[in-house]
């Protein structure tokens, strides 16, 4: 009987120790496997979403920029003069232009996202369209602290955070990023959020299992762009996309299962699969208004404002920073969801 030899794949250039590589081996290795949706934002990721963004079953996005839209000049009344705002997340700062058309006293635009050449066409075409504004793209994780532009001065800072973003994170890492904003914006800074709330299970298992199958390739993707930038041999076909809810942690839950047992090699590393095993990809924790409120007291914000859709399918809120003192005095651990 012959034994198939499998040469090993020379490791791709990439294959140091950048967070990227750290993470993808770590979440690989773990049992269950697990990789960061940050991740999923390449150039190519970054497009996929913006199509997913437009598809008939993804509600969250047309019902936030109707929300943003209907309300406009009562969200702008809270912004001071001479403003920054610091967007969470970028991608096509859709969402952002109608803060910026609504609130002309806005002097400075920073989008920070990890996708740095989605990010420079963004900042390319606001600069076009609006000459006025300063804008000032940082590429950065911001998962994770990030240092805000010195040419801010000392300008009153806003923080934007659309699209339910925050339903990414667990609650304690939710809760981290919270208070790492809360002290970069500063005391009494507003704070613009976007939730998705909860509803129907049918509606949230539509909203990320399209018809189209957009979002089954956004998820594949994370697995191509392992293989472009680290050398990975993962074959596509042997992966499907799953997500359903998860009606006792009120969350969308993104997998990708493998249909076969296979061995994988990244970064000259061998991975084993078994048949129906999964990589967990993505968590989308859905709200209640009033839990909300009560998460972002925790984290030492004050609710000032809240606007929902008639269908109560989504809110953004409007949050103040409290003063140190009064945040430390918070219980640091938020409420369950």
């Amino acid at each position: 009987m012959s034994i198939a030899i499998r040469k090993p794949l020379p490791l791709a250039p990439a294959c140091t120790n950048s967070a990227f590589v750290r993470d993808v081996m770590a979440g690989l290795a773990a049992d269950p496997k697990w990789l960061p949706p940050k991740y999923f934002y390449d150039q190519r990721g970054s497009q996929l979403f913006e199509r997913i963004t437009e598809l008939p079953e993804y509600y969250l996005t047309r019902t936030e920029i109707g929300i943003l839209q209907s309300h406009a000049v009562d969200i702008a009344r809270l912004i001071p003069l001479n403003a920054a705002v610091i967007e969470f997340g970028a991608g096509s700062a859709e969402k952002t232009r109608i803060l910026l058309r609504a609130a002309p006293q806005i002097s400075v635009y920073v989008p920070v996202d990890i996708s740095g050449e989605f990010l420079a066409a963004t900042a390319s075409r606001l600069v076009a369209d609006l000459p006025a504004l300063r804008v000032i793209p940082i590429e950065a994780d911001f998962t994770k602290p990030f240092v805000a532009p010195a040419a801010l001065g000392n300008r009153p800072r806003v923080g934007f955070f659309p699209g339910s973003t925050l339903g990414n994170f667990e609650p304690h890492e939710a809760n981290i990023l919270l208070r790492h904003a809360a002290a970069m914006l500063g005391e009494g800074a507003l704070f613009i959020v976007g939730i998705d709330l909860v509803k129907a299970t049918d509606v949230l298992a539509a909203a990320y299992n399209d018809a189209a199958g957009v979002t089954a390739a956004f998820n594949l993707n994370l697995l191509e762009r392992i293989n472009r930038e680290l050398g990975g041999d993962f074959n596509l076909q042997n992966f499907r996309h799953r997500a359903f809810y998860h009606q006792e942690l009120h969350r969308v839950e993104m997998h990708l299962v493998s249909l076969a047992r296979q061995r994988v090699r990244v970064c000259g590393k061998a991975f084993e699969f078994r048949r129906g095993e999964t990589i967990h990809t993505e968590n989308s924790y859905k709200y209640t208004v009033e839990l909300f409120r009560s998460y972002a007291t925790c984290a030492g914000w004050e609710s000032v404002a809240t606007w929902r859709d008639e269908r109560n399918d989504f809110a953004v809120l409007a949050l103040k920073a409290q003063a140190a003192a009064e945040a430390g005095a918070k219980t640091a651990v938020a409420p369950g969801v």
